[in-house]
């Protein structure tokens, strides 16, 4: 197997996506090509560290401090209840009860206010995560190894919204990439921002410069 076509297919080696026969040739010619190998090793560190991030979990001690105060009221109001003489007024039980009130009150607003902050701050951490995935899909693209631009590629098929940037980083790959399969697959990609013009007008040139057969069916289509 020639280095070009090695690098092409080593996510699918990685993941167990050909045929036995392929991944026999493919183990065989990395046992004799350094170069190749390197590849495969710094594939699999990639693939290693690239996750989904972990959302943050809100604080528990909301609900703790919540819990102590109903407790240690719950006991005060005991004690009011058997120290109450039998001729108590109607006055001492409207106190016991706006207290409670004010104690129920307090705590609807607090956790009003706690949750509003917890899905600002679920908001951020999601966008944060986006711009990660962006700016890790720039890099790819932009990188010397086909395989890893394929890799990019593949990722940004995964967003339904993108920035411009990386809209016109895709578009120059389909365009002026060396490599037959990153041209394909940045195709594949654009297909999920068809309602950019950008993008239309990028597949009308590559329908006027695409020399590939399999390409070109791909954008007629």
């Amino acid at each position: 197997m020639e280095c070009d076509n090695v690098q092409n297919k080593i996510v699918d080696y990685i993941e167990n996506n050909m045929s036995e026969n392929e991944a026999t040739a493919m183990k065989t010619h990395m046992e004799t090509c350094n170069k190749c190998q390197i590849e495969l090793e710094e594939m699999q560190k990639f693939l290693g560290k690239v996750t989904d991030d972990d959302l943050e979990q809100p604080s528990k001690n909301l609900r703790i401090n919540f819990e102590k105060m109903i407790a240690e009221e719950k006991e005060l109001q005991q004690t009011k209840v058997v120290k109450l003489k039998p001729k108590t007024n109607w006055k001492s039980y409207l106190q016991i009860a706006a207290t409670i009130l004010l104690v129920v009150s307090s705590f609807l607003i607090g956790r009003n206010q706690n949750s509003e902050l917890h899905k600002t701050e679920v908001a951020k951490l999601e966008n944060e995560s986006v711009i990660s995935k962006q700016n890790t899909i720039l890099a790819l693209m932009n990188n010397q190894s086909a395989s890893k631009r394929i890799q990019g590629l593949e990722y940004a098929e995964e967003f339904t919204d993108l920035d411009p940037e990386i809209i016109e980083a895709l578009v120059k790959r389909m365009l002026n990439d060396e490599n037959t399969n990153v041209r394909l697959t940045a195709v594949n990609a654009l297909q999920n921002f068809i309602s950019s013009e950008k993008v239309k007008d990028g597949f009308i040139k590559a329908l006027d410069t695409e020399n590939d057969p399999a390409i070109q069916m791909t954008l007629i289509q």
